[in-house]
C-alpha cells in the first residue's frame, strides 16, 4: 500500500472540522476518524478513574481463553472493576499472541533492535494537529497509560523514509531506455510519486478517497450516520476490491443514492501498477478479491493514517525504564510454570504492560492478584472443550503443561462466563464446544466463524549495520517490488542500539503461500539475493544491500503454520460483510443466555489491527458487567451503547 500513504485525508480532514462541545447526550460518540460500524468513544469509558464499572457480583467467576491482547484487556478491565476470579489461561509459554516481538541485535545485552514478526504499525485515529496519543482510540490510551514510547513509522512514500524506490515489472515503468528504479522522494509529506504512469494511478486513488473521506467526516458521529454507512454497505458489500478499483468514477456524491461513491476508474495497466503498490503502506495486491469495504474502511476512517512504530516502555536512549520483573531472572504463572519474561521492547510490551502493571483501582497488577490463586493465570495450557452445564455454568477443559505429552494432564473447571479471544481456525478445529443449543449459538454464528477467511504472511527480518541508514546515499531506505519480496523496510528504533532492522520480506495471501516450501535460512537467502539482483539490475542503483545485512541472524515467521495462530489477519470475501457483524453482534443478543462471550480480531470486521482487539474486549467486560448488574461509571448505561445492524 504505497501510492497513498503520503496523504493522510482522514487526520487532515478531520483538522477542518467544526469543534463542538461534547454534552452529556453526545459524549459517548466517537469522532471521526475511527471504525465506522459502532460509532462509540471506547476511551471515554476505559479512562475514567475507576475503569469502566464497579462489580456488585465480585465473585463471578469468568475464564478468558487466550493471553492475546484480547484476553490481556478483557482481563485488565475486569479485575479493574472489581471481579477477583478472572482465570486466564493461554497454550502457549508466552502472552501477546500476534504481537510477536522478537529481541534482536543479538550482541547487545538488552536484546535490541526488535524484529516485530506480527503487528508493528499503529494506528492512533489522531487528527493531524495532534499527538498521537491525544488520538480518541483505546491504542492512543493505553500507550498514554503505559507510557509507551513511539515514532512515526517509516512507509514507503511517506516523509518518514529518506526515498522509496520503486521496482515494477523488471524495472520498466517509468519509461527509460534501461531497467530503472523509480526514486519517490517525499520529504513535505505532499509530493506525489514520480512519473506520469504512477501519478495517473495515484490522482485516481486520490481523487476516489477524497469524495468520500470529505462526505463522511462531515456526517460521522451525527444522528445521519448510521443510514449512510448502512447505505454505503449496501452499495459495496458485494464488490471485490479488485472490481473497485475498475469501477466507473461518478462526478459527485448525489444525496438520492447516499451510499454510492463510484469506483476508481482504472484501466487493466493502471489496475496492475495499483495492484503492486496500492494505497498506503505496502502491497494490496493480496487484497485484491476480498470485500471492497476492507481496503475502504483502512484507508478511509484511519486505520492507515499517521501510523507509529512502537518502542517500547523505554527512555530516550532505548532502554527500558523502571518496570515490574524487568529484571527477574524467570516469571511464574499461577501453578508455578515458568513463561517469557518481560523486556518492555517493541509492541510486545504493551502486552507485557497489561498484565505486569498496577491498576488504579486495586494498586496491584493482575499478574501480582493472579499469583495469590493457584488459578489465576495459566499458561501451557490447551482448551479443549466448554461444555454447557444445567446449572448454566460452562465447564472448561484444559491439557496442563502441553508442551510435554509424557506429563499432560487433563484438568478442568467450572465458570459463570467464558471469553473466547483465539482466532477461529483454532476454535475450529482444536475446541469442542459441548450442549449450546439453538438460543445460545445459532448455527448461522458458528458457521460465520469456521467459514472465516484467514490470510496468510510471512516475514522475513535481519538486522542492518548502522551504516546503511547512516552513510548509503544511493540505495532507497524502502522499495515496492512486484518480485515475491514485495516490499523492503529498514529503519532505526534507537540510534544507541547497535544495529537497526531490514524487514527484507513482507508478503501476504498467495504471496506468502508461494515461500512456504522453502526453510528459513533458504527463503532468507532467497530474499537477499532477488534484492541485490534488483538493485544491481537497476541502471541507477548498481549497488548491492547484502554487505550491509546480518544474514545468519536473519528471524523467518509464517503465521499460518503458527500453531497458536493458524493464520495472520482474518479477512471476509465479497458477500460476506454480514457474516462477519454477526459475529461482532453476538454478545449483546446471545452472551447472556450462553455464558459466552466472543471478541477479537476473530470476531471482528477489521483485520490486522489492535484497535479492535481492544474494542472486542471491551464490549465483552461491557455485556459482563450489564449480566451482573455492575455499576457503571461515568453515567453510562446500555442505552448509550449503540448497535451493529445487519441487513434489513
Amino acid at each position: 500500500m504505497t501510492i497513498g500513504s503520503s496523504y493522510d485525508y482522514p487526520s487532515q480532514i478531520a483538522r477542518n472540522i467544526a469543534r463542538t462541545k461534547r454534552t452529556a447526550k453526545n459524549k459517548w460518540r466517537a469522532r471521526f476518524p475511527n471504525p465506522p460500524d459502532l460509532c462509540f468513544d471506547y476511551r471515554t469509558l476505559v479512562e475514567q478513574e475507576s475503569g469502566i464499572a464497579r462489580a456488585t457480583n465480585p465473585n463471578h467467576k469468568i475464564c478468558i481463553i487466550g493471553a492475546g491482547v484480547t484476553g490481556l484487556t478483557a482481563t485488565r478491565e475486569l479485575y479493574r472493576c472489581g471481579f477477583n476470579h478472572v482465570t486466564l489461561i493461554e497454550q502457549s509459554k508466552r502472552i501477546g499472541g500476534r504481537h510477536l516481538t522478537i529481541p534482536g541485535s543479538p550482541n547487545s545485552p538488552e536484546g535490541h533492535t526488535p524484529f516485530e514478526m506480527g503487528a508493528m504499525r499503529m494506528p492512533f485515529f489522531n487528527r493531524a494537529d495532534e499527538p498521537p496519543k491525544e488520538g480518541r482510540s483505546l491504542m492512543a490510551y493505553y500507550a498514554n497509560e503505559f507510557e509507551l514510547a513511539i515514532s512515526d513509522f517509516a512507509n514507503p512514500g511517506s516523509q518518514w523514509v529518506t526515498s522509496t524506490g520503486i521496482y515494477l515489472r523488471e524495472g520498466s515503468v517509468g519509461g527509460a531506455t534501461l531497467p530503472h528504479m523509480l526514486i519517490w522522494k517525499n520529504e513535505d509529506g505532499q509530493t506525489p510519486p514520480p512519473g506520469d504512469e504512477l501519478q495517473k494511478v495515484y490522482a485516481k486513488w486520490k481523487a476516489f478517497a477524497d469524495r468520500m473521506s470529505r462526505h463522511i467526516s462531515e456526517v460521522y458521529a451525527s444522528e445521519k450516520w448510521e443510514t449512510i454507512w448502512a447505505a454505503i454497505v449496501e452499495k459495496y458489500e458485494n464488490v471485490s476490491f479488485r472490481d473497485l478499483v475498475r469501477m466507473p468514477v461518478i462526478t459527485a456524491w448525489d444525496e438520492s443514492s447516499p451510499g454510492d461513491f463510484g469506483g476508481m476508474g482504472m484501466t487493466a495497466d493502471e489496475s496492475a501498477i495499483f495492484y503492486a503498490i496500492g494505497i498506503g503502506d505496502g502491497s494490496w495486491g493480496a487484497f485484491y478479491d476480498v470485500c471492497s469495504l476492507y481496503p475502504m474502511r483502512t484507508a478511509i476512517f484511519g486505520f492507515s493514517s499517521q501510523l507509529q512504530l512502537v518502542q517500547g516502555r523505554v527512555d530516550s536512549t532505548g532502554n527500558p525504564v523502571a518496570s515490574p520483573h524487568l529484571h527477574s531472572e524467570a516469571v511464574f504463572d499461577s501453578k508455578g510454570l515458568g513463561f517469557d519474561r518481560p523486556r518492555y521492547i517493541g509492541l510486545a510490551a504493551l502486552d507485557e504492560c497489561l498484565l505486569f502493571i498496577n491498576t488504579d483501582a486495586t494498586g496491584k497488577s493482575f499478574y501480582e492478584h493472579s499469583l495469590e490463586r493457584i488459578d489465576g493465570f495459566l499458561t501451557d495450557s490447551s482448551v479443549t472443550k466448554l461444555k454447557k452445564l444445567d446449572n448454566k455454568k460452562i465447564r472448561v477443559y484444559y491439557n496442563w503443561k502441553t508442551s510435554d505429552p509424557e506429563h499432560t494432564q487433563e484438568q478442568f473447571d467450572d465458570f459463570d462466563s467464558v471469553i473466547m479471544t483465539l482466532p477461529s481456525w483454532l476454535l475450529e478445529t482444536r475446541i469442542t464446544l459441548e450442549n449450546f443449543n439453538q438460543e445460545m449459538l445459532p448455527f448461522e454464528t458458528i458457521n460465520a466463524y469456521k467459514t472465516a477467511h484467514w490470510e496468510t504472511s510471512c516475514k522475513v527480518f535481519a538486522p542492518l549495520k548502522k551504516s546503511f541508514l547512516l552513510k548509503n546515499t544511493t540505495i532507497p531506505q524502502a522499495i515496492v517490488t512486484d518480485s515475491f519480496i514485495h516490499d523492503v523496510y529498514t529503519y532505526r528504533y534507537n540510534e544507541n542500539y547497535s544495529y537497526d532492522c531490514i524487514l527484507l520480506s513482507y508478503t501476504w495471501e498467495d504471496d506468502a503461500t508461494k515461500l512456504a516450501l522453502f526453510t528459513d535460512k533458504e527463503l532468507v537467502k532467497k530474499c537477499v539475493k532477488e534484492l541485490d539482483r534488483i538493485l544491481m539490475n537497476a541502471a541507477n542503483i548498481q549497488e548491492k544491500i547484502s554487505p550491509y545485512i546480518g544474514i545468519e541472524q536473519a528471524v523467518v515467521h509464517r503465521w499460518m503454520t503458527d500453531k497458536n495462530a493458524l493464520g495472520c489477519a482474518k479477512l471476509y470475501r465479497p458477500g460476506t460483510y454480514y457474516d462477519a457483524v454477526s459475529l461482532m453482534k453476538y454478545n449483546r443478543d446471545y452472551a447472556a443466555i450462553s455464558g459466552l462471550y466472543l471478541c477479537g480480531e476473530s470476531f471482528s470486521v477489521d483485520a490486522g489491527w489492535t484497535e479492535p482487539c481492544f474494542r472486542g474486549a471491551v464490549d465483552a467486560v461491557i455485556h459482563i458487567c450489564n449480566k451482573t448488574e455492575a455499576t457503571f461509571n461515568g453515567g453510562f448505561s446500555m442505552a448509550d451503547y449503540p448497535e451493529y445492524k445487519l441487513r434489513t
